[in-house]
């Protein structure tokens, strides 16, 4: 199924298709804006927001979402029995996308880099994703029972992120915590008073530094996640090793994996497609996944910092939505 697409301008704010070209939706509009695209639908058993990375042109960014789930089915169709929560699987996308393109330089990539924090810190990205997830939140069935946040349908929300698109991801999530501190794990029933809840978080090969976790990202521990932070990493990924190390001076976490954070990190490799996740090797806060064996292809100055389209990712990923069941 294609996926539903959002389109942010350079500042984080939502756009609209006119007969003029694409203009800013008006904020009183925003939530009719919601209602008309982004109702899920009842078939769908879980809900799965994209965010692109860099380099990454509109048409790009959908037939990367679309690649992604025709993996994701292929996976489910040939290896069912590995999960046995997801019966059936039925997806509904959304994609996230911004102005990412840059020149393939080291200026290239700090300038995205500056954009992709701007349009939160200084912009309204975080604000309008975190009222995006929000608003898919309270529209999929309140659960049958606590301490299962599924709803009648089995609806399940799930964030995946590439490259700077995981940096977007991680400020709306962040924006969402207050400043109440609890422990959230898959066990714990959605918390009263939070814009939304998410059901799990994978970042495939974020373009950030090893401690952004630590640093930047902090209240990720307190946010409203039920589910892990999971992020890649490959050493064969130049994007986010040989051009973040000098943009940044230090590797970023898509190619040395999380650092510090502020929980403890569970490390851990990517597995075959026929290999099992077991559901105590990936219920932690953080979880940092070696993909070094599998993200090896590409060339030119970002390396394999797009190989995440693999099988194994696709079992990564519904391994994960496997779990929260």
């Amino acid at each position: 199924m294609t996926p539903t697409v959002v389109d942010l301008d350079p500042t984080g704010w939502l756009l609209e298709e006119t007969s003029a070209g694409p203009r800013p939706v008006p904020a009183p509009r925003l939530p009719t804006h919601f209602a008309e695209r982004l109702s899920p639908p009842a078939w769908a058993t879980d809900l799965l927001v994209y965010v692109h990375g860099w380099q990454t042109a509109p048409d790009s960014a959908l037939a990367t979402v679309r690649r992604l789930l025709d993996l994701t089915a292929t996976q489910y169709e040939r290896q069912s029995a590995l999960y046995p929560g997801l019966r059936p699987w039925r997806p509904w996308t959304v994609l996230i996308r911004w102005p990412s393109r840059s020149l393939p330089s080291l200026g290239g990539y700090r300038r995205i880099r500056d954009r992709a924090h701007a349009m939160s810190r200084d912009g309204h990205a975080s604000r309008v994703i975190g009222r995006l997830l929000g608003y898919l939140d309270a529209r999929r069935s309140d659960p049958a029972a606590p301490p299962v946040l599924a709803n009648r349908a089995g609806q399940y929300l799930h964030l995946l992120g590439h490259s700077f698109g995981c940096r977007l991801l991680c400020e709306a999530v962040q924006w969402a915590a207050d400043e109440e501190p609890l422990t959230l794990g898959w066990s714990t029933p959605k918390p009263h008073g939070r814009p939304f809840t998410v059901d799990s978080m994978l970042l495939l090969q974020m373009a950030a530094p090893r401690d952004a976790f630590a640093a930047t990202f902090t209240a990720l521990a307190e946010a409203p996640l039920r589910g892990p932070v999971v992020a890649t990493y490959s050493q064969r990924d130049r994007a986010t090793g040989f051009w973040h190390l000098r943009a940044e001076r230090r590797a970023g976490i898509g190619y040395a994996g999380i650092g510090t954070a502020p929980a403890p990190v569970s490390a851990i490799r990517m597995r075959p497609p026929g290999e099992p996740y077991p559901l105590t090797v990936l219920d932690h806060r953080f979880v940092s996944v070696d993909a070094s064996d599998v993200f090896v292809r590409g060339s030119g100055p970002a390396g394999a910092h797009s190989d995440h389209l693999r099988p194994e990712t696709a079992h990564l990923l519904l391994s994960l939505a496997d779990h929260c069941r």
